[in-house]
């Protein structure tokens, strides 16, 4: 592709105005996982925009999850990364992701870390006056959480562009909805992203990478099963569906 900046951020762009997801002035809190998605989201949006105002303030957050013991070089990275880029940020050394991994807590660690530190992300927003929150969260993200919640979660649902909570106090946003992992993986190569391994001992045997695993190996079997995914999930038909109270929920 000639030029990857310029077509994500005209994606991410659309998106943004096709759900209403930034407005003028908004003070965003970005959340940074360490992973390319969350990089190549802050980059874009500290970028110029032609279709999105660029009257709003940014605040980068991490919160390490507390499995690099061992390592801390990646936080000077991060540091390194946000002051080259004048970024205002808050990086805040937590144990969430040990608890939720815990003796205390071993039939979902997942669904306890994502909650913990969800709630964490709203606390830190509202200190710093924060009404929305930007996630990295892309295109390959929304089509495995709607097979993850069919598949486990017994419901028809996804992540949403563009998500209220606290009756409007707050909104999440996902400006990278519209984008493809591949490319968002490779422009954090070419813009040399200071990209960090997760080390999430269940990272790899979670639900999510084997939904995942699943859908690449479907596609490499049927080309464009995933672009048909995503488009399905547009394309509900209502009367070729069981109303919730003709079938047993069991």
């Amino acid at each position: 592709m000639k030029n990857l900046h310029e077509f994500l951020r005209k994606n991410m762009e659309l998106a943004i105005n096709d759900y209403a997801m930034i407005q003028p002035g908004d003070r965003l809190l970005v959340g940074i996982s360490g992973g390319s998605d969350s990089f190549a989201l802050l980059k874009l949006l500290l970028s110029p925009k032609i279709y999105v105002s660029n009257d709003i303030e940014l605040l980068a957050v991490y919160l390490d999850m507390g499995f690099h013991a061992d390592d801390r070089s990646h936080i000077a990275r991060l540091e390194s990364f946000f002051k080259a880029h004048s970024i205002r940020y808050i990086i805040e050394e937590t144990t969430i992701g040990l608890f939720a991994h815990s003796e205390k807590n071993r039939l979902n660690p997942c669904f306890l870390c994502s909650r913990m530190r969800r709630k964490r992300l709203f606390e830190l927003a509202s200190e710093n006056g924060c009404s929305k929150i930007a996630l990295g969260h892309h295109k390959d993200d929304v089509i495995e959480t709607f097979l993850i919640n069919i598949l486990f979660g017994r419901e028809t649902s996804t992540m949403v562009p563009n998500q209220e909570f606290f009756n409007g106090k707050f909104h999440i946003i996902r400006p990278l909805f519209y984008i493809e992992e591949t490319l968002i993986k490779k422009y954090a190569i070419e813009n040399e992203l200071p990209v960090f391994d997760n080390l999430c001992p269940t990272g790899k045997t979670s639900k999510r990478q084997y939904v995942k695993d699943l859908l690449k190996q479907l596609e490499k079997d049927y080309r464009g099963v995933k672009k048909n995914i995503y488009r399905a999930m547009k394309n509900v038909k209502p009367d070729y569906l069981p109303s919730p109270g003709s079938v047993n929920p069991r």
